[in-house]
């Protein structure tokens, strides 16, 4: 498999970021993550196009009570990056991910998820109940094979066919506020893709959101969504009140996941898609105080 390796200069200068890179092998790649504090863990996971730099804001506040743990999929952030889109499907993320949170013995997680976070994660999560103790939804979702509507199928044509997706326009779109895509933070997101060479995987995400009954991931769709149906533990969903692209299936996972029925699940406001960014101190301590509420 044919891979590139984003420079290290690239990520000199970021805006908010002392933390020190830290890289795991996945047979001859590596992935990048950080790993921030002591304790319990919690493991946040991130989508497209984004990486672990979108956590930056709960480090502050999660890392003095907890271990936190954020890897950067292959293809996106500091992990080298497959150049074929080809070579990025589900289970070659899900393999990763699993491999992962084997290599560093993760157990009694505390699950945190978001965008493409949220179909892996709650993925594996629908494999390996076990490995968790308490799950926080945000922003994301769990199609079955229905329909996608006619603006996503859009997305999807756009994204496949794009030979340079236009990143700084995607998280641009994603953020509601001005004061949070700034030439500073944009340039951040900007950092991991030095040319098209490195956005094969940003390519194939979207394609992988399935939008039939037949359509690969639909299994891992499935089994996820059973799992959360019949999940005692501690759940915790975040949405934000300016996400054009989930913000209509809230409801699916507080009225589907039992224990998710006992909080409040506050809407984050004036958020867009990557509520992170814009009030991640915020979303930080309602995480804090849902795993203080549940020890």
């Amino acid at each position: 498999m044919d891979f590139v390796r984003t420079p290290d200069e690239r990520f000199a200068k970021l805006k908010d970021w002392p933390y020190a890179p830290k890289y795991m092998a996945y047979g001859d790649m590596r992935m990048h993550y950080i790993d921030e504090g002591e304790g319990e863990v919690v493991l946040a996971l991130h989508g497209e196009p984004s990486w672990s730099y979108l956590y930056r804001k709960f480090i502050p506040v999660l890392s003095p009570h907890c271990r936190f743990v954020a890897p950067d999929l292959l293809g996106f952030g500091r992990s080298d990056k497959p150049t074929q889109v080809a070579d990025y499907n589900y289970q070659f993320h899900y393999d990763s991910l699993v491999h992962f949170i084997e290599a560093l013995q993760l157990r009694n997680i505390t699950l945190v998820v978001q965008d493409w976070g949220g179909l892996l994660g709650l993925g594996i999560l629908g494999k390996h109940p076990e490995w968790f103790k308490r799950v926080v939804v945000m922003n994301t979702f769990l199609p079955k094979g229905s329909s996608l509507g006619l603006p996503f199928k859009i997305w999807q044509t756009v994204m496949r066919r794009h030979p340079n997706p236009p990143i700084g326009r995607v998280m641009q779109l994603g953020i509601h506020r001005p004061e949070n895509k700034t030439k500073e933070i944009l340039e951040a997101y900007l950092a991991p893709f030095p040319n098209k060479r490195y956005k094969a995987g940003t390519r194939a995400f979207p394609p992988m959101v399935p939008g039939s009954p037949n359509h690969p991931t639909v299994p891992w769709m499935l089994q996820a969504r059973e799992t959360l149906k019949a999940w005692d533990k501690p759940a915790l969903v975040l949405f934000s009140d300016k996400d054009r692209v989930t913000s209509r299936v809230r409801g699916w996972f507080t009225h589907n996941i039992p224990t998710a029925k006992n909080e409040e699940n506050p809407i984050i406001k004036d958020a867009g898609h990557f509520l992170q960014e814009e009030n991640g101190e915020e979303i930080a301590r309602y995480i804090r105080d849902f795993m203080q509420r549940h020890p």
